[in-house]
């Protein structure tokens, strides 16, 4: 009797963090098998195959090798290959994760061959549709058999679009799964030593959206902020790839002060280190988001929306957007204790892999 096949997509770093502890819950069931497919979409060392080292799971089984692009041509080489690798055997189901061009394309390319989808994080919404992220998971979500909600304004938004209620499963937020099961290694490192940072005396920057780096103009800003508050709280920023890249193409000098540290991107331990000993952090980053209030480490959003409100209701983040003036009032309001501290959110337990893996398991019998 053949086993229960499921292909495991993964195209970006937040879906090979997604995609662990799901590996560990299948390999849990001798009768279900897996592949796990890298389509490629993020290539490089720091953050692609190091992922799989740091996260302890196997080596992609297959890689696509799609690497970067625009938009609709990075998504048409990610369809027409999934494509191509489905034909040679069709599995039970394909996984997707998050909302990254990976995730939808390779949805698409299931469900036009009749293979029943998993999305992992579905429901969430910022409501613009000017960010790629937001149609990724509004077509992901309609193509999907099961849909694996993180939390509850998930359950709202799916209800509200006419999603039957039997493919909607509420599981929880697997990204807490690693952070649960990976930060007693990420906090033996000696991160802080590495770059010369103190704990609880230093914040945290990342930035890489569009509305942050791709403008001249505001990129030069905010540069500007953080390097005259380097001057009263050091601050380390993992420069993202993209957001190098538009800093050396827009001319934009950098910034000046001894204390402001702009590193390479670090791992996902060096990352967890990086953010649990942070006085706060700033970040345009959905996963950081979650990750701090799980950490209660206080997160300024330099977004204007966001798809995950539960970190703002519940969790440690506030919407700054990308105004310096806005980032101060937030930033002053920490520094003088009059921040708002994380409260428990329902499902967030680390055991979010394991009750998708039981409805996946009872679908196949």
């Amino acid at each position: 009797m053949s086993k229960t096949l499921f292909y495991l997509v993964a195209g970006a770093r937040p879906n090979f963090i997604k995609l662990a502890p799901l590996v560990r819950a299948l390999q849990r069931r001798s009768h279900l098998d897996y592949k796990i497919i890298h389509t490629g979409q993020h290539y490089d060392e720091a953050m692609s195959r190091t992922f799989f080292q740091v996260l302890q799971i196997p080596a992609p089984h297959v890689n696509l090798e799609v690497g970067s692009g625009q938009q609709g041509e990075q998504t048409a080489r990610i369809l027409e290959r999934f494509e191509s690798l489905l034909l040679e055997r069709l599995p039970s189901a394909v996984v997707v994760f998050g909302d990254v061009n990976s995730t939808m394309a390779c949805a698409i390319a299931a469900a036009k061959l009749c293979v029943p989808v998993a999305h992992v994080e579905a429901g969430l919404r910022s409501f613009d549709r000017s960010m790629p992220e937001e149609i990724n998971r509004l077509v992901t979500d309609a193509l999907s058999e099961w849909l694996f909600v993180s939390e509850v304004s998930g359950l709202i938004n799916l209800t509200h679009e006419g999603i039957p209620a039997s493919k909607i499963h509420f599981v929880g937020n697997i990204m807490i799964d690693s952070l649960a099961h990976m930060l007693p290694r990420a906090l033996e490192r000696d991160t802080l030593h590495t770059f010369g940072l103190e704990a609880g005396q230093y914040a945290m920057l990342t930035m890489h959206r569009p509305s942050n780096v791709d403008h001249t103009d505001k990129l030069q800003e905010l540069l500007n902020y953080f390097n005259t508050l380097a001057e009263e709280l050091t601050i380390v920023f993992p420069a993202h790839p993209r957001t190098r890249q538009r800093i050396q193409e827009s001319g934009v000098p950098l910034p000046t002060s001894p204390n402001f540290k702009l590193i390479q991107p670090v791992d996902y331990l060096d990352s967890l280190c990086l953010q649990k000993h942070a006085r706060l952090v700033f970040t345009d980053s959905g996963g950081m988001q979650e990750e701090t209030t799980y950490l209660n480490v206080p997160c300024l959003t330099l977004r204007e929306n966001t798809e995950r409100p539960v970190t703002i209701e519940y969790g440690t983040s506030t919407l700054v957007g990308n105004d310096p003036k806005r980032i101060d009032h937030a930033y002053r309001q920490i520094i003088a204790g009059k921040y708002k501290t994380a409260k428990p959110i329902l499902l967030w337990d680390g055991c979010t892999a394991e009750r998708i893996a039981e409805v996946l398991e009872a679908s196949f019998g």
